[in-house]
This record gives structure tokens, C-alpha cells and sequence, in this order.
């Protein structure tokens, strides 16, 4: 058996072709690194060096200057600095959590159940949706108007929603979430403003947060939901025949993740 494995064993290169190998990566990892080289030591330079340049080699080329780092973390440029900095170190890992949170709930329950949604929920949803933005939109208060919008559904679903007998599978709504992403981003732009302003909520890190976790969610669910399916069902069966809660069974599979993903 050793001499089989022995035999069917990838040869090692020649020292050539070694050679050559890693002077063709050698070079690619340079292409790849020196944009990054160069905006360092760009950073580095003053005005006048960056117009005249190309200068390569600090200490060499030209005389490394820190002015343009003082311009920016000290100087005029410092209180937007910081302020962007701040906001994205706020904003970026809250919304990435509340994202990552909502996304693989959403995926689990698409692998591991089965839903039957009828179209005519569906549409009346998105009409009663539609009601409530026109009914803010005339400055009506948004409270009032979710609570009417509200109500319009639960009428319209006991009524008109039953005759509707078409229904979606699991399929066509993780279809519908990433079709989400192909909406250009630029086409939303001023309802989502109006909403927030008719909300109060604009200059907000409330906004913010709700803005980048509706952007992100369809692909987290995307992703998750391709990586559930892969885990076979019978480890999740197991798990509760040893007495593991739905829950915990739901937060082993994103930890398993997240240690894969890292």
C-alpha cells in the first residue's frame, strides 16, 4: 500500500522548473504589492514631490515628510478625519452583527423548513407597504399610519388573500432576496431619504446602521444558506437526541462558520 500511494504521488519539480516558478511568483506578488508601496511612501512626500515625481526609494528619491499626515490627522483635515474614522468603526461592526444575526436565521429556517407563502399575502403585503408610505408621505404620523396599514392587511388577508391558492417554495424566496441585489443602489437613494426625513432620522447613526443592513442582508443569506445545506441533517438529529435546544443546535452551525471563515 505504501509503494502504491509512493507511486501515484505528485513528482516533485525539477530545480528549474523551481526556479522558474518562483520567479514567476516572485514577480506577480511584486505587481500585486507595489500600488500598495506606492500609496505608502506617496504619503510621505510633500506637494511639490508628488507633482515632479516619480520618486521611488525614501532617503534615496526624496526626503520622507510628515506633513501630509499632520494635514490630515492634526491639521484642518483632522476633525473629518476622525469623525469618518469614528463613524465607521461604529456603524461598520454593529450593522455587520446585526446583519450576520438576521442573515443566518433567515438561512437556517430556509434550509431546515419549509414554507408555502401564498402570492395573494404577498401582494397585499406590498400594497398595504405602499399604503403606509403614501398615508406618511401626506403627513399623516408614521405610528398612525402603520397602525391603519396594518389593519387594511389583516382585513385584505382574511378576505381577499384566501383566494389566491398559488403559493412560493423556500426557492423562490431566497431567489427574491438576491434579486434584491441587483436593484441599483442609486434608484432608492431618495425614498429612502424621504422615509428617514419623514422619520426623523437623518444624521443618525440609527439610519445608518438600518441603510447597510438592508443593503447586506440579502447576500448573508445568500451565503449562509448555501453553507447550512452542505451540513448533513442528521448531525443537527443527533445533537437533539443528546438534548441540544433548536437554538443552540442554530448558533453551533454559525460558530462552525465563523471559525471556517477565519
Amino acid at each position: 500500500m505504501r509503494r502504491w500511494f509512493q507511486s501515484k504521488s505528485i513528482n516533485a519539480p525539477s530545480p528549474v522548473g523551481a526556479v522558474l516558478s518562483y520567479l514567476v511568483l516572485g514577480f506577480w506578488a511584486l505587481l500585486i504589492l507595489f500600488p500598495l508601496y506606492w500609496l505608502i511612501i506617496t504619503s510621505f512626500k510633500i506637494s511639490s514631490q508628488v507633482a515632479e515625481g516619480p520618486f521611488y526609494i525614501p532617503f534615496v528619491d526624496f526626503k520622507p515628510s510628515l506633513d501630509a499626515w499632520r494635514y490630515v490627522l492634526v491639521g484642518d483635515l483632522s476633525r473629518d478625519t476622525l469623525r469618518n474614522f469614528g463613524n465607521t468603526l461604529l456603524v461598520a461592526p454593529i450593522s455587520s452583527l446585526i446583519a450576520l444575526t438576521l442573515g443566518a436565521t433567515a438561512a437556517y429556517a430556509l434550509v431546515r423548513f419549509e414554507y408555502r407563502p401564498r402570492v395573494g399575502a404577498i401582494f397585499t403585503f406590498i400594497g398595504c407597504l405602499i399604503l403606509s408610505m403614501i398615508l406618511i408621505s401626506i403627513g399623516l404620523p408614521w405610528q398612525i399610519a402603520l397602525t391603519v396599514s396594518g389593519a387594511v392587511f389583516v382585513i385584505l388577508l382574511q378576505t381577499i388573500g384566501r383566494r389566491f391558492k398559488r403559493a412560493l417554495g423556500n426557492n423562490d424566496i431566497a431567489f427574491w432576496m438576491i434579486s434584491q441585489r441587483m436593484l441599483p443602489p442609486v434608484a432608492v437613494v431618495i425614498p429612502i431619504y424621504i422615509l428617514f426625513q419623514r422619520l426623523h432620522l437623518l444624521d443618525t447613526y440609527t439610519a445608518l446602521i438600518i441603510t447597510y443592513v438592508t443593503s447586506n442582508l440579502p447576500i448573508v443569506i445568500w451565503l449562509m444558506r448555501d453553507y447550512i445545506s452542505t451540513i448533513p441533517i442528521e448531525l443537527e438529529e443527533c445533537a437533539s437526541i443528546d438534548g441540544a435546544s433548536r437554538y443552540r443546535i442554530f448558533w453551533s452551525v454559525v460558530l462552525l462558520w465563523l471559525c471556517q471563515a477565519w
